[in-house]
């Protein structure tokens, strides 16, 4: 089986693949090239991170059999049509989980300190206005001894509180399918474990001094002005799942009278293109949608992928040919 792989792809997974008689084909091809690129090398698998595949690359594709996604970014146009035409699609969803939860407490602790505003004004203002800057920067807040409300307690949600318990955080949570659950956190050689009863939203929306979301898609937005109302004054709410799941309009008015410390984001209702009133504001923390973009979990989740790809179309070598 001929697999190409346009990017992302670490060399212990190209290995793997090799190794169990895949022909793997590491190379970055132009995106007017992709489509007879892919005929011309009788491609039947496609490894991708950044690389988008789209539907006419399908419609000419006859021998594609997979499309493997490393990250969270969409690679096709749509998943639905590749899977009609008989392409099946991998991933490793578990893959980034650690880089996710990470980049939530980097906005927390960012934003409780106002770093995301401080380095935009250090550079500019540092040299003349220290003293300002130092005493309008000097309200920031210990996350030690707050308590976080996570909304979305799957394999994402949980890590998160492991490292919001490490911080010696209150952690409440909510989640639609988990009533409880058990944390455990590494220290040195023993393991702490610490139940979690899952509470309603409002419950967390009420109780929480930060709020970080970590959902699915929605239909329609699970925050908007009714959940800010209920927030307490001065907390902070964090998302780094899907843009849609938060009003935005809602979120700017909550951070302009001041029920909001801060916010921070990662993912925006219109990507790529998010909107300027959010870009602008001096209370949100911005990140270009790069929660599992790291290198371990590229690295993760190309080992993964390359699992399963061997599991599902085991290429015949060696020894096999006399089986």
């Amino acid at each position: 089986m001929n697999i190409l792989v346009t990017d992302g792809l670490s060399q212990q997974a190209i290995t793997q693949l090799t190794q169990s008689g895949f022909n793997v084909l590491a190379v970055k091809v132009a995106q007017s090239q992709l489509k007879e690129y892919i005929v011309s090398k009788n491609i039947e698998g496609i490894i991708s991170r950044t690389t988008f595949i789209e539907n006419e690359v399908i419609d000419n594709a006859p021998k594609l059999k997979f499309i493997a996604v490393i990250g969270d970014q969409p690679v096709v146009d749509s998943t639905s049509y590749a899977e009609k035409k008989g392409v099946q699609f991998i991933t490793a969803p578990v893959a980034a989980t650690r880089s996710v939860a990470e980049l939530v407490f980097a906005h927390i602790l960012g934003g409780s300190r106002f770093l995301h505003h401080s380095n935009r004004n250090m550079p500019l203002e540092g040299d003349l206005n220290f003293k300002d800057l130092r005493n309008f920067y000097a309200g920031g807040i210990v996350v030690k001894g707050k308590t976080l409300g996570i909304i979305g307690l799957g394999k994402i949600g949980q890590e998160i509180a492991k490292i919001a318990l490490s911080f010696g955080m209150k952690v409440i949570a909510h989640d639609k399918v988990i009533t409880e659950t058990t944390i455990e956190i590494q220290i040195q050689n023993q393991k702490v474990s610490i139940p979690i009863t899952t509470k309603t939203k409002e419950e967390v929306l009420q109780e929480a001094d930060i709020i970080s979301l970590s959902v699915s898609s929605q239909q329609k937005p699970i925050i908007g002005k009714n959940e800010f109302d209920l927030l307490k004054p001065n907390s902070a709410i964090i998302n780094v799942s899907n843009g849609n799941v938060i009003d935005e309009e809602a979120l700017v008015l909550a951070l302009e009278e001041g029920k909001l410390l801060f916010a921070g984001l990662d993912t925006y209702n219109d990507e790529p293109n998010p909107a300027i009133k959010l870009l602008m504001n001096e209370r949100i923390s911005l990140t270009p949608h790069i929660g599992g973009l790291t290198g371990e979990a590229a690295e993760q989740a190309g080992i993964e992928i390359a699992q399963e790809i061997i599991e599902r179309f085991k290429a015949k070598s060696g020894m096999d040919f006399f089986k």
